[in-house]
């Protein structure tokens, strides 16, 4: 039986491009999902998923990978996304949850959870780096996703904000942390707070340096490997249609 050609979206065909050819096979409802800290040692997962509208409503001034935006960029490309997306919703894995679930598990059931909470829900699901099954949709696993596509990069930047948020909340709690500033992230001055005060209830007891600083052992310094994530070779290969879905 004859399957048509499997399209290719190269990078350089912008960050609207991969949604725009999954539209024209026949997927209406494009969705994306990203995380932000995976690779801090304190504070919560968090997960995001967004459907942005075809056409000039879905392209969102300034949208980019989080990383890569200023922090007032931000704000501003979440209000954005917030105000122009189709559907969106961010779950919130504590760090206890992550400690008892373990990290990878943690942010695949968040991808999902956050999926499934889409109104619409999706007809086709693009994840970032990471292949998530059980999603009752195609999907495609895209290597650095928030740089190549338009709705994993504002689901990238719904989390990234929403956790840098909480983050500044639990630095009203335990100021002597410096939450607000390094975001649970492991930086020395961090790592100085870990030695001189012990972990506190949001730090993620299963990472390596916070065991160590609990166990009075501060000069170990290891957290765990974020995984592994397939190498991009400047093309994201697009199914013909659900079946031939990866």
């Amino acid at each position: 039986m004859f399957a048509p050609p499997r399209a290719v979206v190269r990078r350089e065909a912008g960050l609207y491009a991969l949604e725009r050819t999954l539209r024209r096979r026949g997927f209406t409802t494009v969705a994306g999902a990203d995380e932000a800290g995976r690779g801090a040692c304190a504070g919560p997962l968090v997960i995001a998923a967004a459907v942005l509208p075809p056409g000039r409503r879905g392209e969102v001034p300034e949208l980019a990978d989080s990383k890569l935006l200023t922090a007032a960029a931000r704000d501003r490309v979440y209000a954005e996304v917030v105000a122009r997306a189709s559907a969106y919703a961010v779950v919130v894995v504590p760090a206890d949850e992550v400690d008892r679930r373990g990290l990878h598990r943690s942010n695949l059931d968040g991808m999902r959870r956050a999926l499934a909470a889409l109104d619409p829900a999706p007809t086709y699901a693009l994840t970032d780096g990471f292949r998530v099954d059980g999603l009752g949709v195609p999907g495609l696993a895209v290597p650095k996703g928030d740089r190549v596509a338009a709705c994993i990069a504002a689901a990238s930047v719904l989390a990234k904000v929403t956790r840098d948020r909480m983050m500044t909340e639990l630095h009203d709690r335990f100021p002597e942390y410096d939450f607000a500033r390094h975001k649970g992230y492991c930086t020395e001055a961090h790592t100085e707070a870990l030695r001189r005060y012990g972990p506190c209830p949001e730090h993620r007891l299963s990472y390596a340096n916070v065991a160590a600083a609990l166990a009075g052992r501060p000069d170990v310094m290891v957290v765990p490997d974020a995984g592994s994530e397939e190498v991009f070779d400047e093309a994201v290969p697009v199914p013909p249609d659900p079946f031939d879905a990866p």
